[in-house]
C-alpha cells in the first residue's frame, strides 16, 4: 500500500499524542504501507512545526530528516485549479497523483470534502487508521 499523509497529520503525529500519532507510528513501523511525500508538503510540515508548535529549529531539522528518510519523495503532478477550493492543497493533491499512491489521508475539511481524487480516496486519520487495523 502507499498512502499520502497530508501536512496536518503528520503536525499532529510528530507534536501531539494520539490518533495521528498512531497513524504516523503505523506507517512508519514494521511492515508499513509506503509514505509518500513532496517537498512541498515536507516544507510545511517543517514551517508549522516551528511557528505553530514553537519546535526549536534543531527538532525541527531531526523530525523532517526523519520523515525524509523513512518516506519516498515525489514532484507534485500539475493539477487543475479548479480540483478543489483551496489553492494550497492542490499541491498535495499532486503529491497524490504523482505517488500512484492507493490514498490521501488528511484531517483537511477540504479535501475530505472531495471523497476522492482521480479515483483515490481521501480518508480522515480515523478512517486510515480503521482500515489498516480492519475494523
Amino acid at each position: 500500500m502507499r498512502v499520502v499523509l497530508d501536512t496536518n497529520v503528520l503536525l499532529a503525529g510528530i507534536a501531539t499524542h494520539g490518533l495521528c500519532e498512531a497513524v504516523l507510528d503505523a506507517c512508519l513501523g514494521a511492515d508499513p504501507p509506503v509514505v509518500v511525500l513532496s517537498e512541498h508538503i515536507l516544507g510545511e510540515v517543517a514551517k508549522h512545526l516551528g511557528t505553530k508548535f514553537k519546535m526549536p529549529p534543531e527538532e525541527v531539522r531531526e523530525a523532517v530528516a526523519m520523515l525524509r528518510s523513512q518516506t519516498e519523495l515525489v514532484e507534485p503532478a500539475a493539477v487543475s485549479a479548479d480540483a478543489c477550493r483551496d489553492p494550497d492543497d492542490l499541491p498535495v493533491l499532486g503529491t497524490l497523483i504523482a505517488a500512484g499512491a492507493d490514498c490521501l489521508v488528511t484531517g483537511d475539511k477540504d479535501l475530505l470534502s472531495l471523497g476522492q481524487f482521480g479515483g483515490k480516496p481521501i480518508l480522515s486519520p480515523r478512517q486510515f487508521y480503521e482500515q489498516l487495523h480492519g475494523s
